[in-house]
């Protein structure tokens, strides 16, 4: 299961990012027994997260916790992926992509780190 979580202000369309996210998955020979967290966030909360985790103050686009070593994972929880939505945003502008395919570039390389 793919579980969104999204901030009312953040325009995602959630069934059709569920529907990408676990093509990639089963792609990676991952099926739906096996869970995975995406939570958007904004910058302030991107930055501490960062800071307290990776000692980086600052707002980095993607950042990913894995749990697929975890001894004691009876949910099969993969992990969880913060995606900046405001650093998505930038960033497609930066690179003149769609904000919704900047999310999905961020997913997988986040996806990539869960699996490395």
């Amino acid at each position: 299961m793919i579980n969104i979580v999204i901030s009312s202000r953040y325009k995602i369309e959630r069934n059709r990012l569920k529907k990408i996210v676990a093509d990639m998955l089963a792609q990676k020979g991952f099926g739906p027994q096996y869970n995975l967290n995406i939570i958007f966030i904004g910058k302030n909360k991107m930055r501490k997260i960062a800071d307290q985790y990776k000692k980086e103050n600052l707002a980095l686009p993607v950042l990913t916790f894995s749990y697929l070593d975890e001894k004691n994972n009876p949910e099969n929880l993969l992990g969880e992926i913060f995606i900046c939505y405001p650093q998505a945003v930038l960033l497609a502008a930066e690179r003149d992509k769609r904000v919704d395919e900047m999310i999905i570039n961020l997913i997988d390389h986040g996806i990539k780190n869960l699996l490395k």
